[in-house]
């Protein structure tokens, strides 16, 4: 073997992180779907010949990890012999790919000469592939009805496109034309990774490369492991709830993780969690060894780029059948589960470390998703964005307000002009959700209120399952605002509620409105002037400064009144609970 100094190996390692990049940047340049080259609704990497993790591009985190389980899973299926240069394959079963059908993930072999050195992975959501709704499904109760399926299917067999295959998803798809550009877009971004890899193995030799690999995924796990080991020892278990299946309507789905931290290693068991649902939020086992990864990456090497030896000291554990675990033949199409499950895992963590963990989030992604025939095309139309949610507060500081969810840490919402320009509705309103950051020493971030008016017929969907129970608060701070959809506000078909499917008339509103963060610590010890900078900011009441943090101010004046918030908070501090 050869070696390999350490230069070299920044050298190497910086190189398929240029090449992730501009995987990434082609896959957005030449996408059709506003889902790709705006909201960054896709995951891809670069990966050695076992399918081990070697360098991302920012994206869905999630899914670049989910990637992981599914190359494997295809090597297993297809066996090394019969892959070969020039392959493309797809990729969606959701129990291998680890995600619902329209997430497709393409793979392409990296050869040098006749060896085999690696693939390269891209994951991204397809608009449709036939399944039961035309958008989205909300209410599948098996993977009959959730589309097309490729069980590591080749569209490029030895650069040869497969135009049978082709032909078969054109035929499938409600939108053909944006679902075969997507993925184009998707096998050309594949074919940049392959020829960069292709272009470093022949400058530095297949040795040199094979050694750098292994000293770099060696040098995160080393790094993995250094931070656990300065992180407390113990066992803490913490549960969460879901909304509902999309089929049980009336009845909430538990989530119970259990971590343990054990010198520099960690597990983390979803035992307790409930049984398979009826409906499609079961998540297969690739996504929560995604969403396990997330926090544990989170919590010891967040500023390095993610490899595969960062993982290594991780162990997930989620029994076959239970929600955490989907088996053949559960729907799993709408898999919010996955949404809510990191906050369970920061949960429990908060119990031995609340000084470094901070108060839940808002605590969804709050997707809304139009579905119709365009008033001047004449063509189907589908477009959505996601809402920025309130993070909680921590010890050292509020939580920041309108950001994107924990499992989204590289992707972005729709821009309203680009809404508006491809989809037959009007954005009314879009601003920050007043006093929905929960009370705290340090406040809980604020969500977001986003008003669509449709303007013409069309369905409607909303992909929120976190409005039953409250972003949670830490250290005496208070829950922040769960979040809400409001159905046609202030007629007589007025309703609030979290996931929908409807028709929607033209002139019809839907506000959306996303959760809040939790407060972290007693409100009645942030300091009045903080109180204050929020009112005036309108991130806060006059009268939730005087309900929840006991501070009295004047609305016309906008100044504390000291004297009387000092008794109104001896009176607050000394009243039962």
């Amino acid at each position: 073997m050869a070696d390999v100094d350490s230069i070299t190996v920044e050298v190497i390692h910086n190189y398929l992180l240029s090449a992730a990049r501009e995987m990434n940047r082609n896959l957005m340049r030449t996408a059709y779907s506003t889902l790709i080259y705006e909201v960054h609704d896709f995951g891809l990497g670069i990966y050695d010949r076992e399918c081990r993790l070697l360098a991302e591009a920012p994206g869905l985190a999630v899914f670049t990890r989910s990637n992981d389980y599914g190359l494997n899973k295809m090597v297993e299926f297809l066996g090394y012999d019969n892959i070969h240069p020039g392959d493309v394959i797809l990729l969606n079963y959701p129990y291998w790919s680890s995600t619902h059908t329209l997430d497709v993930m393409a793979a392409s072999p990296i050869y040098h000469k006749d060896e085999l050195v690696g693939f390269t992975a891209v994951k991204e959501h397809w608009l449709d592939l036939g399944q039961k709704d035309p958008g989205y499904c909300l209410d599948t109760i098996d993977l009959a009805q959730e589309g097309l399926v490729f069980p590591c299917s080749k569209i490029y067999s030895k650069g040869v496109l497969n135009k049978e295959l082709e032909q078969l998803i054109r035929f499938n798809s409600r939108m053909p034309d944006r679902v075969i550009g997507d993925m184009n877009a998707q096998i050309s971004a594949c074919r940049t990774g392959e020829r960069r890899v292709q272009e470093l193995v022949e400058k530095f030799g297949v040795e040199t490369y094979a050694e750098a690999v292994k000293k770099m995924l060696d040098h995160g796990e080393r790094l993995a492991r250094k931070r656990l080991a300065e992180l407390p020892d113990g066992t803490w278990s913490a549960e969460d709830y879901v909304d509902d299946d999309g089929v049980v309507r009336d009845q909430k789905m538990r989530l119970q993780a259990t971590v343990t931290i054990a010198g520099d290693e960690m597990t983390i068991d979803w035992t307790g969690s409930d049984d398979k649902c009826k409906g499609p939020m079961n998540v297969p086992i690739g996504t929560t060894e995604g969403v396990c990864a997330l926090v544990f990456k989170s919590i010891t090497t967040p500023d390095t780029p993610a490899n595969e030896g960062n993982f290594r000291p991780l162990k997930v554990i989620a029994p076959e059948g239970c929600i955490m675990n989907a088996q053949p033949p559960s729907p799993t199409f709408t898999l919010w589960t996955a949404l809510i499950a990191p906050e369970v895992v920061t949960k429990a963590l908060a119990k031995g470390m609340p000084d470094s963990i901070p108060a839940c989030s808002g605590g969804d992604i709050f997707s809304l998703m139009g579905v119709g025939t365009h008033p001047e095309t004449g063509k189907l139309w589908i477009e959505s964005t996601n809402e920025g949610i309130g993070f909680g507060g921590h010890s050292a500081d509020d939580g920041e307000s309108g950001i994107m969810h924990m499992t989204e840490p590289g992707c972005r919402n729709n821009p309203v002009e680009v809404l508006e320009t491809k989809a037959p509705w009007l954005i009314e309103n879009y601003g920050l959700r007043a006093d929905s950051g929960g009370a705290g020493k340090h406040r809980g971030g604020l969500g977001i209120t986003r008003t669509y008016r449709f303007l013409s017929d069309a369905s409607a969907l909303t992909l929120v399952k976190k409005t039953k129970t409250s972003p949670w608060g830490m250290a005496d701070g208070e829950d922040g605002q769960a979040g809400a959809v409001i159905v046609r506000p202030g007629t007589e078909r007025e309703q609030v509620t979290g996931a929908i499917y409807e028709e929607v008339a033209a002139g019809d509103v839907i506000i959306n409105q996303s959760g809040g963060g939790g407060g972290w610590g007693n409100p009645l010890d942030r300091d009045p002037a903080l109180v204050l900078d929020d009112v005036r900011n309108e991130f806060v009441s006059v009268v939730a400064a005087r309900e929840k943090y006991g501070v009295i101010i004047d609305p016309d004046s906008m100044t504390v009144d000291n004297m009387a918030t000092d008794e109104l908070r001896t009176s607050m501090s000394s009243a039962p609970n």
